[in-house]
C-alpha cells in the first residue's frame, strides 16, 4: 500500500501534466499505422496495373473490332467510357478498398494494440474519425490516380479511331469523379463494419457481399425491387460512370442526384453506427 501510492500518484500527476491530444495528432498517428504496413503500396500498385490493364485490354479490343461496327456505333461510340472505367476492374478497386478499410479497425482488435490506443486516447469517437479521415484522403488520392490512368491509357487507344472522349466532356467528367470517389466510399463501409464486427475475415466478407454481391439480388422488373437495387453502392457507380450513349429510361428509375446520395448515405451511416457502437462496448 506505502509503495503504490507514490507511484499512483506520480501516474495521475503525469497524465494531468500532458495536454490531451489534438485530433491532427490523431490523424497523423493512424497515417503513420497506415505507411507502415507493407501491404498498404502493394494493395494500390496491384489495384492500379489492374484496372489500367483491364481498360486498355478492352480499348485495344474496340480498336480492332471498330471497323465491323456499324456506322452509327463508329460515329457515337458508345463504348468509350465503358472502356475507360470498365465495371470489372473497379469492382477490384472496391473489393481492395473495403478490406483495407475493414484491416485498418479490426487488426488493432486483434492485436490488442487498441487497449493502448484508447488509454492514450480515451475519445474513442475522435480516434474513429481520424481513421476515417486517413482511409477517405488516402482512397480519393488513389482513385483520382487510378481513375486517371485508366482513362488517359483508354482513351490514347481509342484516338487511333477517331473514337476518344475528352475529358473536359460533361459525362466523362461524372464518370471520373464517381470512379475516383468509389474508393473512399467503399473503404469507409468497411471501416464502419470492422468497427461493428471485428473480426477480419468476417468483416471483409460481410463488406464483399454487401458491396459486390448484394445488388445481384435485387430484380429490376417490380418498383420494390429496383428501388433497393439503386440504392446499392455498385449501381450507383454504374449509372453515375457508364452512361455514355445510353438512354435514361435504361436505368430503372435511378437518377443522377439519387446515385450520388448513395454515395453519400452510405458512409456516413456506417461510420454514424460505428460511432454509437465504439462508445458503448469494450475493446
Amino acid at each position: 500500500m506505502t509503495s503504490t501510492t507514490p507511484h499512483a500518484t506520480a501516474t495521475t500527476s503525469t497524465a494531468v501534466g500532458e495536454p490531451p491530444a489534438r485530433f491532427p495528432d490523431l490523424v497523423a498517428a493512424e497515417w503513420i499505422k497506415v505507411r507502415s504496413l507493407r501491404s498498404t503500396p502493394w494493395v494500390i500498385v496491384l489495384v492500379t496495373l489492374v484496372v489500367t490493364g483491364v481498360a486498355a485490354a478492352r480499348a485495344l479490343a474496340d480498336y480492332n473490332n471498330f471497323p465491323s461496327y456499324d456506322a452509327l456505333t463508329r460515329r457515337d461510340h458508345p463504348f468509350s467510357l465503358g472502356d475507360a472505367f470498365p465495371a470489372e476492374a473497379y469492382l477490384t478497386l472496391m473489393l481492395a478498398a473495403v478490406a483495407v478499410g475493414a484491416i485498418a479497425t479490426v487488426s488493432e482488435y486483434g492485436s490488442g494494440l487498441i487497449r493502448t490506443t484508447t488509454v492514450a486516447v480515451p475519445a474513442r469517437g475522435a480516434v474513429v474519425l481520424a481513421k476515417a479521415v486517413v482511409q477517405a484522403v488516402l482512397w480519393a488520392v488513389v482513385g483520382a490516380l487510378v481513375a486517371l490512368c485508366s482513362f488517359l491509357v483508354s482513351q490514347a487507344i481509342l484516338e487511333g479511331r477517331d473514337a476518344a472522349i475528352p475529358i473536359s466532356d460533361p459525362d466523362a467528367l461524372r464518370a471520373f469523379a464517381a470512379s475516383a470517389l468509389l474508393g473512399p466510399v467503399c473503404a469507409l463501409v468497411g471501416l464502419g463494419l470492422g468497427v461493428l464486427i471485428r473480426h477480419s475475415a468476417t468483416t471483409v466478407v460481410a463488406g464483399s457481399f454487401v458491396l459486390l454481391l448484394l445488388p445481384v439480388f435485387f430484380s429490376s422488373r417490380k418498383p420494390l425491387s429496383a428501388a433497393f437495387a439503386n440504392a446499392m453502392v455498385r449501381n450507383a457507380w454504374q449509372r453515375l460512370a457508364q452512361i455514355y450513349g445510353t438512354p435514361a429510361e435504361a436505368y430503372n428509375g435511378a437518377t443522377v442526384a439519387g446515385s450520388w446520395t448513395v454515395y453519400v448515405l452510405w458512409p456516413l451511416v456506417a461510420l454514424a453506427l460505428a460511432l454509437v457502437v465504439v462508445r458503448r462496448r469494450d475493446v
